[in-house]
């Protein structure tokens, strides 16, 4: 890098230094005089060109340095050799690096003048200020934007302010963001974004309006003056898409489906976080993850969304995945597979999978795409992965996400949950918001109220709020609907809270009393402006927080409940109370794609679910539990119907729901044996579906024939351990002797028969349980005794039975066969 520098006698030296390295230095920025005019780096070499006009600049630039402290300056005219096609290369290459390690940059506004009376009266420059020349030329794009510190002078040599000072007329006259202005790295700004802020802007030559964006994008371009704008346009795009995509981008494109990702609520910039995922995601050579953990209503899928848009070009393909439930998860991969295909309808690895069919082979397939080896720059976010399976989590439910992780060492994974638990990758814990005027810009976003930071009732209630963006959001969605002041929402909320604390003692956690509270004013507001949609928020607790539909409630219209018949009378009176609570931010509609039977689904936020479970249903209401069971019950398509496999894909998640309740007491199954037959149908299915390898759907068919079994309905319950036995030899044969729950059903199985007085299948039963419990057990286990017991009373114990002989167990399972065959 080539520095001036006035010797001791006032002579202009040049001085080389590594570019790395430099000494402090000054740069100019200025627009061009004619060529003949400008001094040249032949002119300073000479010792010549004082006489020219542009001598002017550098005594103004030197000038300025000496009076900053500085010694050495650059000046685009004088310090590159432009006959050296090399050094010119490099020069332009390097420009943006220069003038960003600047110590200050000066800018010289020959077109501006302020006379030298002393005072700094805008209205007396500012117009020449607008329409100066130097906004238009495409070189000063980059020497805005890349120093820190840019002092702008008039023609007279007079500071006009700086880039700080003179920040809000900047973006009027130019439109870039503040955040550009001030430093931020132009990485958080997309490739668009980028663009129009060269838009308008010229230069002498039409290839330098090209090459003047290679440090706004930081690529390279060998300059070809000659070539021609679009031809030089063309090369810079080819650099970009290298740049940020790969060489292999076209191959492995997919669109960004924004419809897959949830509705963005106010954000307010968390530009720590975010630049802190970009350092451990983008650029890496191996896979990076990231965790993002913290609150409930925090803000963490917020913050996967807007790092998502801020840097989608930098990804071939984005993926979104709920990964609330493992089938969830299933359907967000077939979602995955279907964007797959649409951009890619050759791909190998999908191309023969049936997208209908088995989904654990559409998850397969999936990641082994992900997995090819020049598949490198695709982006994961694993959002809601609030219930994870770790060892002290005993929720049969609980998910491990590792199982539907790509296995190569590639690609970037984001992950949001609440659990503090999860050890993937990098972690990130998510904060309540800092200050105060943060928490004021989302209300003001929310309400549609402009200027309340004068409002003393509005910072008193963001302070209240205390940084929880769902509750700001909340307390503004309410206030965009009505006319309450921030002063009366504040008086609200804290009555609410009082009662809150008095009805709901349990809940120890602030910020879940905050939340809660704000939730509590929307509701009243809620309930007097259409009672019916109060009813159904009420009612959701008893269903999946995820893809309540029509369809499925329709059902309920039977119900001895006023509201809840107007809420299923017809599809107008549900969209109207449901749309009521999206107004009021508390429900938001589903993403469309997904639904391709029955009407579109809407979810509730899972913190706003928590709340309905536990505080507006703290008592439980037997009744709603008993409809929503009616309900998933009823929406179970019969086995041979169109598409059924796809309805009961989105009922199963609302089944698993129900099954819930009954295991926790919730439901009183009298005369709701039919629900549970269908809800064991709905399961075995699933099995039949390809996904009896999952045996949890199994055991939970197993689990609905016990209740069935000690209600005494003793034809039902053997339907269900008939289902789930059959599953599991389907599913794990020969290894279903030695799954535990398998043996399980074969005892409780045996029970049943006895009770029946079937004892020759009872007989077969426990002999195969038996064998089973010896292997797996040892033949000392409480359950190879208890059926030994069982056995002895019957004077049928075997002799000699020796454990792992698969010749025994298929002889056990032939007699069952046969024996079943011949008795009632």
């Amino acid at each position: 890098m080539r520095l001036l520098k006035c010797n001791p006698n006032s002579d202009l030296v040049f001085h080389e230094f590594d570019a790395k390295h430099p000494p402090a230095y000054a740069i100019l920025s200025h627009t061009w005089l004619a060529e003949n005019e400008e001094v040249r780096f032949q002119d300073i070499k000479s010792g010549k060109g004082k006489s020219k006009a542009g001598w002017k600049k550098i005594d103004f630039c030197a000038e300025k340095a000496a009076t900053d402290g500085l010694q050495y300056f650059w000046i685009d005219t004088c310090c590159i050799n432009k006959e050296n096609l090399t050094e010119l290369s490099e020069a332009i290459n390097s420009m943006f690096r220069w003038y960003h390690k600047a110590t200050r940059c000066y800018v010289y506004l020959s077109d501006v003048s302020k006379p030298k009376c002393g005072l700094n009266n805008q209205s007396m420059w500012k117009g020449a200020f607008r329409k100066s020349r130097w906004f238009t030329r495409a070189w000063t794009l980059q020497e805005l934007i890349a120093p820190a510190v840019v002092d702008f002078f008039s023609s007279e040599g007079e500071q006009l302010g700086d880039k700080s000072s003179l920040e809000a007329l900047i973006n009027k006259i130019t439109g870039i963001a503040y955040k550009a202005l001030r430093g931020d790295a132009l990485l958080n700004f997309n490739i668009n974004e980028r663009k129009s802020w060269a838009e308008g802007r010229d230069a002498t030559k039409e290839e330098d309006e090209i090459y003047a964006l290679v440090g706004i994008f930081d690529v390279s371009l060998y300059p070809i003056y000659g070539e021609g704008k679009d031809k030089a346009s063309r090369r810079l795009e080819e650099e970009i898409h290298k740049s940020y995509k790969g060489a292999d981008f076209d191959q492995f494109a997919v669109r960004l489906n924004l419809l897959s990702m949830p509705a963005a609520a106010e954000f307010v910039a968390r530009e720590e976080e975010l630049i802190e995922m970009h350092q451990v995601l983008y650029g890496q050579t191996s896979r990076s993850t990231v965790v993002l953990h913290g609150l409930g209503g925090i803000g963490k899928t917020q913050l996967a969304l807007i790092y998502t848009r801020r840097h989608k070009e930098k990804y071939t393909a984005i993926f979104w995945l709920d990964a609330n439930d493992d089938n969830s998860l299933k359907l967000s991969f077939r979602n995955l597979a279907q964007q797959i295909v649409e951009d890619h309808p050759s791909t190998g690895t999908l191309a023969s999978v049936d997208l209908d069919g088995n989904l654990d082979q559409v998850v397969t397939a999936v990641k082994t795409w992900l997995d090819l080896r020049q598949n490198t720059r695709w982006l994961m976010i694993y959002d809601n992965y609030d219930n994870p399976k770790t060892a002290g989590n005993s929720d049969r439910s609980a998910v491990d996400v590792r199982r539907f992780l790509p296995r190569s060492d590639q690609g970037s994974i984001i992950i949001t949950t609440r659990s503090s638990q999860v050890n993937q990758g990098h972690r990130v814990h998510v904060q309540k918001l800092s200050c105060v005027q943060e928490g004021l810009e989302i209300l003001s976003k929310a309400s549609g109220r402009e200027n309340i930071a004068g409002d003393a009732g509005a910072v008193e209630l963001a302070k209240e709020l205390d940084g929880l963006p769902l509750a700001l959001s909340t307390a503004g969605a309410y206030l965009e609907h009505v006319t309450t002041s921030f002063s009366d929402y504040l008086r609200l909320y804290r009555a609410s809270w009082l009662d809150l604390q008095t009805t709901s003692p349990q809940l120890s956690s602030y910020e879940d009393r905050s939340l809660y509270t704000t939730w509590q004013i929307t509701l009243s507001r809620i309930q007097q402006q259409n009672p019916a949609s109060a009813k159904l928020l009420k009612l959701w607790a008893y269903f999946d927080r995820q893809d309540v539909w029509f369809g499925l409630l329709r059902h309920a219209k039977s119900a001895d409940d006023e509201l809840i018949q107007e809420l299923t009378d017809n599809e107008l009176s549900y969209n109207r109370a449901v749309r009521l609570l999206c107004n009021y931010g508390l429900v938001d509609p589903d993403r469309p794609f997904q639904h391709e039977v029955g009407s579109g689904g809407y979810s509730v936020h899972s913190c706003v679910h928590s709340w309905t479970v536990f505080v507006l249903n703290m008592e439980g209401d037997d009744g709603m539990a008993r409809l929503a069971l009616t309900c998933v019950a009823s929406e179970n398509p019969l086995r041979d119907a169109r598409n059924s496999w796809i309805l009961q894909r989105r009922l199963f998640q609302h089944a698993a729901r129900q099954e819930q309740l009954i295991e926790d007491g919730k439901v009183d199954l009298d005369g709701m044996e039919w629900a549970l037959h269908s809800l064991g149908a709905l399961y075995a299915d699933q099995g039949k579906l390809a996904e009896a390898e999952h045996t949890s759907t199994l055991d939970t068919v197993n689990n609905l024939g016990i209740l069935y079994a000690d209600q005494g309905k003793l034809a039902e319950a053997e339907v269900m351990y008939d289902r789930a036995l059959q599953g599991y030899e389907e599913a794990l044969s020969p290894e279903y002797i030695s799954y535990l729950p398998a043996l399980n059903t074969m005892f409780v199985f045996g029970d049943l028969y006895l009770q029946t007085e079937r004892k020759e299948l009872a007989k077969a039963m426990y002999t195969q349980a038996l064998s089973g419990y010896t292997t797996v057990q040892g033949p000392s286990s409480k359950w190879c005794k208890q059926l030994e017991g069982r056995l002895r009373a019957l004077q049928l114990i075997p002799v000699n039975l020796k454990p792992c002989q698969d010749e025994s167990i298929e002889l056990g399972a032939q007699e069952l066969r046969s024996l079943k065959q011949k008795i009632p």
